[in-house]
């Protein structure tokens, strides 16, 4: 989603491809006439925002609640939802105008906190849209509503600390996971958000890389920030002696496939309108997912001799996740490429790596979001296509070549330190306040109970 909005004003570096190619077939609008909203664009933006939406309530609620045991499925599906009501409260406030207003390099500015002066040209009808940072080097001409957009940015920081959730599952304190929601979305998603999408961030315009939806933003931010936590927090009480098993594999299923369908949402609503660059985001997801779904699934058949369901939807959520950075950029061998490798990645990921270093990411957010956002960022810098990924400013395009994989390699690499360490800081600043994990009884007991004071009938 580096290049998710709008035509860039001007070439500077790859900042043209940050937030240009993606809506570069809009018409071009007089510098002094404010844009018209486009019917069409701004209908498959809302659809897309609710998609997007329905990746966290109900997908990702209960395709985590799935995975982990009985006595703790309410306390689960409560982090999700809790999640989204903070987050909308969080980014209507601050993170939205943080985000994706100019500021400096680092950092946006403060003038739509609050989503102050949001309904400017709106009233009794009008059909005026916006401009996004009207008068610097990355101004951005939009035909949707700039509430919209507001929105559809908002599901994308609503689902990034709660897919954290699925590192920590089973042990985190209630209150602690508030706290933690509210401070790294600002000084971890915020800045990175910026870097990669703001109208002066400088990962696009000074290294070059390219994100589509959110590979780095999104998953990478939240797999790092996911492996953090389960160090920091340790394992689970009863790792590696006690039954761990899922509860409810249906739940994880349906889980599962609404995160698949919203992914069009999160993929496709990338695009910033009904255009053709929205058509092939929405095959190459599919595309992704599937191969993924199929390579985890044959690479688990080989190694035990059974292919599980679990598995099968991990792979393909694994695909999802891969394709993120370059649904936009890429073709459909590509994407088919793309989903191939993901899938077989991840799944060392899941077993083989997380076995080995003795960590215990419960329900594989780092396994799944952490490895298949890298995987998808680098493989962005092989297989885009330049044709696909052009923008007025850039007739060329961005072309998948070995400087380019530098250039998603450095963006990875920083992406990766920011979080890790802002993210340790942060956990090891709340368990010394008023502390990250709930006692061993309480453990036992399950969060359902010891939290909340509720308990799952069925």
């Amino acid at each position: 989603m580096i290049t998710k909005i709008g035509k860039s004003a001007r070439h500077a570096g790859l900042a043209a491809a940050a937030f240009g190619a993606s809506m570069a077939s809009m018409p071009a609008m007089a510098a002094d006439a404010p844009p018209a909203i486009d019917t069409g664009d701004t209908a498959w933006m809302l659809v897309s925002t609710a998609l997007v939406l329905m990746m966290t309530i109900p997908g990702l609620a209960l395709f985590y609640a799935g995975m982990v045991r009985k006595k703790n499925v309410l306390a689960t599906l409560m982090q999700s939802f809790a999640i989204c009501c903070i987050m909308t409260v969080v980014w209507m406030v601050l993170g939205y105008s943080l985000t994706f207003t100019s500021g400096n390099a680092f950092i946006g500015g403060l003038s739509r906190v609050m989503l102050n002066g949001l309904g400017a040209g709106i009233s009794k009808g009008s059909d005026v849209a916006f401009t996004m940072a009207a008068g610097t080097s990355a101004a951005t001409t939009m035909t949707i509503p700039e509430s919209v957009w507001m929105t559809f940015q908002m599901t994308f920081a609503i689902i990034t600390p709660a897919l954290i959730t699925g590192a920590f599952a089973e042990r985190m304190k209630f209150s602690a996971l508030c706290v933690f929601t509210i401070i790294w979305s600002l000084i971890v998603y915020v800045p990175v958000a910026h870097w990669v999408w703001g109208p002066d961030g400088w990962v696009a315009a000074k290294i070059g890389a390219i994100d589509f939806a959110g590979g780095t933003v999104v998953h990478i931010n939240a797999g790092i920030a996911g492996l953090v936590a389960a160090l920091v927090m340790g394992r689970r009480k009863g790792y590696g002696e006690d039954d761990l098993s899922p509860y409810n594999l249906t739940y994880a299923i349906i889980g599962a496939s609404l995160l698949w369908v919203g992914w069009f949402g999160f993929n496709a609503g990338s695009a910033g309108g009904a255009n053709g660059r929205a058509g092939m985001a929405m095959a190459t997801t599919q595309i992704a997912a599937a191969a993924a779904g199929v390579s985890w699934m044959c690479a688990e058949w080989i190694k035990t001799g059974k292919p599980t369901v679990l598995g099968i939807i991990s792979g393909a959520v694994g695909g999802l996740v891969a394709i993120t950075p370059a649904a936009g950029f890429v073709l459909p061998g590509g994407a088919l490429m793309i989903g191939l490798i993901a899938g077989v990645v991840c799944f060392w990921g899941a077993t083989g790596l997380k076995h080995m270093m003795g960590y215990d990411d419960s329900l594989d957010a780092f396994g799944v979001h952490g490895i298949g956002g890298i995987v998808g960022a680098l493989l962005t810098g092989v297989f885009a296509y330049g044709p696909l990924s052009a923008t007025d400013a850039s007739p060329e395009g961005v072309s998948g070549s070995f400087h380019q994989f530098i250039a998603q390699a450095e963006s990875v690499g920083i992406t990766v330190m920011w979080c890790a360490v802002l993210t340790f800081i942060l956990l090891k600043a709340i368990d010394l306040t008023i502390g990250l994990r709930v006692s061993r009884d309480e453990e036992m007991e399950g969060l359902d109970m010891s939290l909340h004071g509720e308990r799952i009938n069925s």
